[in-house]
């Protein structure tokens, strides 16, 4: 099997020589990365990662303009010729996970980690503007890179969104691609697929509230914790019995909090956990019955309860023209071997959903798992111990590059 730096160019075609050209550049797109790395910042403020992508993108033709709200970048390439404009982003920000990789490039910040592969997501972004700018010639219309901080749970990209990366331009991007890195993926395989790809991500939070009292006397006292545990069992039949089964959805309780001590009936207890589907009406009719289901079951017990639902990211659909353009450029790239349509979405979620509710686009991912490791074995993205095959990067940089190329190419 031959890893990503020993595919060779295919001959002729639209992309030729786009897999040795990011290949030539890939000590540039390492050391970005690696610096990247070892500074990861948390959260929607990442100063020091936005002045290390301004460094990298310092010479090219490109029109900058820093986040007003955040530490996002946006740069704008115009091409030689008219026509529409095409976006293609890569977000910025790490996770507060203390790494435990031993890489000689491991973060240097106290419990700060990029353990989802952002700082990989970053370099390609970095290199494919480089790529690109030396196709300016070639270009019918604009592209625009999108540097988004804030993807784990900070709503990064709607941010963007409403200070207008969209528009960057000077008019609506026509479309857009996403990459992603996944660590248990076979190194330089692109997966994609059309339609529903990635989950929506609710959180919600139960407040049960009984009467406190001694544990010898429970008929005394008003018990809370028997009320939680059951409507965790409540929310589970509530999901196979009032869901479609061809409608996917997860309700998962992460965490019951009661209690101080063996002896003590505590006055309340709490649920937090999340709910995950896979289209906007399972996610409205989950988020409407789950309210219904505990104060049920806590009013069986006696108890009062209140439930919070704090809502995170929607479902990322894929177009599926774009979706289909995605696999058929990648194909021509990297040849069949390198190209997986997915038969299932991913239930975790992520914010380029907001992207693509608004412009026609995919959401791909990218194999990264190690050389000479079973991806069935490898650690997966959010562990302390993930890490990634950098050479996985060079079809990345390629493949951001040849969908902006197809998308602009003119008539």
């Amino acid at each position: 099997m031959t890893g990503p730096t020993d595919l060779p160019t295919l001959p002729g075609g639209s992309f030729a020589g786009l897999i040795d050209e990011a290949r030539a550049i890939q000590q540039e797109t390492v050391e970005l990365r690696r610096t990247v790395h070892r500074h990861p910042e948390v959260g929607l403020r990442l100063p020091r990662t936005q002045s290390a992508i301004k460094d990298a993108l310092a010479g090219l033709p490109l029109e900058i303009t820093e986040g007003r709200s955040t530490s996002s970048l946006t740069a704008v390439l115009r091409g030689a010729k008219p026509g529409p404009a095409v976006l293609l982003r890569g977000d910025m920000d790490a996770l507060p996970l203390h790494e435990d990789t031993g890489l000689d490039f491991a973060s240097e910040v106290e419990d700060v980690m990029h353990a989802c592969g952002h700082d990989t997501h970053v370099a390609m972004l970095a290199s494919a503007a480089k790529l690109l700018s030396r196709r300016v010639e070639r270009l019918a219309g604009s592209v625009v890179f999108m540097f988004q901080p804030g993807e784990e749970g900070e709503h990064g990209a709607r941010h963007m969104i409403h200070e207008g990366v969209l528009d960057a331009a000077g008019e609506r991007v026509g479309k857009a691609f996403g990459l992603h890195i996944a660590g248990r993926a076979r190194s330089g395989v692109i997966q994609v697929k059309p339609g529903p790809v990635m989950a929506s991500a609710d959180k919600f939070d139960v407040l049960v509230t009984g009467k406190g009292g001694h544990g010898s006397e429970p008929d005394s006292a008003l018990d809370p914790v028997p009320a939680a545990a059951a409507m965790v069992g409540a929310l589970q039949t509530m999901v196979t019995r009032r869901v479609s089964v061809f409608e996917p959805a997860v309700v998962t309780v992460g965490r019951i909090t009661a209690g101080t001590t063996s002896n003590i009936i505590p006055e309340t207890a709490e649920l937090e956990g999340t709910i995950r589907t896979l289209s906007e009406r399972t996610r409205a009719f989950v988020r409407e019955e789950l309210p219904k289901v505990c104060e049920a079951v806590g009013a069986a017990h006696g108890c009062r309860v209140s439930v919070d639902i704090t809502p995170g990211y929607p479902v990322s659909v894929n177009d599926e023209d774009v979706a289909a353009d995605v696999a058929n450029i990648a194909t021509e790239l990297l040849g069949p071997s390198n190209v997986e349509i997915l038969s299932a979405p991913v239930m975790k979620a992520e914010d380029f959903s907001y992207v693509l509710q608004r412009v026609p686009g995919a959401f791909a991912f990218l194999g990264g798992c190690p050389q000479g490791t079973d991806p069935a074995e490898a650690e997966d993205n959010h562990s302390s111990r993930v890490h990634f095959d950098e050479d996985a990067m060079v079809h990345g940089v390629a493949l951001h590059t040849a969908f902006a190329l197809a998308a602009l190419k003119g008539s």
